[in-house]
């Protein structure tokens, strides 16, 4: 099999994020006190910034099994025991048991930090903001992104969004910041994109997976997920520029990756049968909600089959929209007289290794070639942080004038799959 379409990078790292030499440590004073490391990520030719982390304690693969042994009050039998490494994961970061309000004020001066840093990492100070847009799966509060916002010292008129689709949250939310052909909920969202355009808007993915998690009897997901984050700043129109993409949903019929939906959503479909709904939740609040296919068991946050399930869940659907917007892409490039032009990387969301390189394999024999690069290994899956970790690691290597493709997906099942121009 060629490999080239998917690069995997040190998967066999067995570092902790937080030893990484450009890491920036701090110990956040809930419990017994929680380890959170940040690194910031400029590219001043390209006008873009931004920061990514995690927090909690570093489990490798080697000592996970007793942590998820502690917290089940049971053994893992071999047969429960996933082979991670081939998985693409090494490490992965947990937080002890904390009470709702321990874990609202962890997750809080988590965000607020993230805001902060992100938009310094940008040259803005964050009353200059104008938009902040996070996407995360399970909230650990209905107002978490106003929060962080208000705490992180954003104006109180700017424009807040918080988008809920699973790992494709944050893909979901930059879509809606580039694509003024999107719909969401029936209705075009043209008129925020042509509101963001020329703005300073925060972008990013915070997961306190976790804290999510603290409740799951599910073994494949306590050994999958973890703690992580990415936030960047971007200009729409100026330092990063919409070409091509495309927005799809399928619901999850078999519930193959069962989540429980801990934010508002009326349950009502959308005319047309959407499975999304956009709200005011506040004076200047957006919440994107999602429907999700929920575990049959009430307490249970995510019921998740093995990861061949998940192949076969995100592979099928994903090539075909990712092959849409390739053609989409060519069709604009030769409108544009840019035929020439192909993108330099592709910004995967790190399910697993496998979905991955299952897909360039696929979309090889479709005639796309892609370069997927690996880049997440020392965080399990962070879900909606993904793809914005996996950027921000490639920011230092692009250039103005760059084509890059993002490419996103989650549970639901959502899909955000569009390509960009990049530069002042």
């Amino acid at each position: 099999m060629n490999e080239t379409p998917v690069e995997n990078q040190e998967t066999n790292k067995h570092n902790s994020f937080f030893d990484e030499p450009n890491v920036q440590m701090e110990e956040i004073p809930i419990g017994e006190g929680v380890p959170f490391g940040i690194e910031c990520v400029s590219k001043p030719e390209l006008g873009i910034g931004g920061v990514y982390g995690t927090w909690g304690d570093s489990y490798d693969n080697n000592a996970l099994p007793e942590f998820i042994e502690s917290r089940l009050g049971e053994n893992l039998s071999d047969e429960d025991r996933l082979d991670l490494e081939p998985l693409g994961f090494v490490n992965r970061h947990h937080i002890p048991m904390f009470s709702d309000q321990d874990n609202l004020d962890l997750e809080v001066a988590v965000g607020t930090k993230l805001l902060r840093e992100a938009a310094h990492a940008n040259g803005w100070e964050t009353d200059e903001v104008d938009a902040v847009m996070i996407g995360m799966s399970g909230p650990v509060s209905n107002d978490y992104t106003e929060r962080i916002a208000h705490e992180a010292g954003i104006r109180e008129d700017a424009l807040i969004i918080s988008v809920h689709k699973a790992c494709d949250s944050s893909m979901g939310a930059l879509q809606l910041a580039l694509n003024p052909d999107l719909e969401i909920d029936g209705r075009p969202t043209k008129s925020l994109a042509e509101e963001l355009l020329g703005k300073k808007i925060l972008v990013g993915g915070i997961e306190g997976l976790s804290r999510f998690l603290n409740r799951s009897r599910d073994k494949n997901a306590l050994q999958l997920f973890g703690n992580g984050a990415g936030v960047i700043g971007v200009i729409p129109g100026k330092t990063m520029e919409f070409l091509a993409g495309k927005a799809h949903e399928v619901f999850d019929q078999k519930g193959v990756l069962a989540v429980r939906m801990y934010y508002p959503y009326s349950g009502l479909l959308a005319k047309g049968g959407s499975m999304l709904e956009i709200v005011q939740s506040g004076l200047n609040h957006i919440r994107v909600a999602g429907r999700m296919h929920e575990p049959a068991e009430p307490r249970e946050p995510v019921d998740m089959a093995g990861p061949m399930g998940m192949v076969k869940l995100f592979v099928r659907n994903g090539v075909q929209v990712v092959s849409d917007v390739y053609q989409a892409y060519l069709n604009r490039m030769s409108e544009l007289g840019m035929s020439q032009k192909s993108f330099v990387t592709t910004i995967v969301h790190h399910a697993n290794y496998k979905i991955n390189k299952l897909k360039a394999i696929q979309l090889e024999k479709e005639g796309i070639q892609l370069s997927m690069p690996w880049v997440l290994s020392e965080f399990g899956n962070v879900s909606a942080a993904s793809n914005m970790i996996a950027f921000l690691r490639e920011l230092p290597k692009l250039r103005p004038g760059d084509h890059i493709l993002f490419d996103g997906f989650g549970a639901g099942t959502y899909y955000d799959v569009f390509a960009v121009a990049l530069g002042e």
